[in-house]
């Protein structure tokens, strides 16, 4: 199992916390919930924080609500304390 920071390309993840926009995601209303604790991904990219280059992020597409299986959201920034491939760690 990989730790915290080491995500590639593909990876199933699980958010570890209650995740909302913080108005950087247009088309959605500030403060939606973007993933809930628990709430299955894959990253899509990952890169670096442009005011810290030593920051790690991650683009995560996370899967929709229950009933919505097959379906991902739109692009999420996440940094690795936030995310985990461990589903029994991520908050449910």
């Amino acid at each position: 199992m990989m730790e915290q920071g080491e995500y590639q390309i593909g990876d199933i993840v699980f958010s570890r916390e209650l995740l909302v926009n913080d108005g950087g995601i247009p088309g959605l209303a500030e403060n939606a919930v973007l993933a809930t604790p628990g709430r299955r991904g894959v990253v899509v990219n990952h890169g670096h924080a442009a005011v810290d280059p030593a920051q790690e992020i991650y683009l995560v597409r996370f899967e929709g609500e229950a009933g919505a299986a097959g379906d991902l959201g739109p692009p999420v920034g996440c940094l690795p304390d936030e995310l985990t491939q461990d589903e029994t760690r991520a908050s449910a």
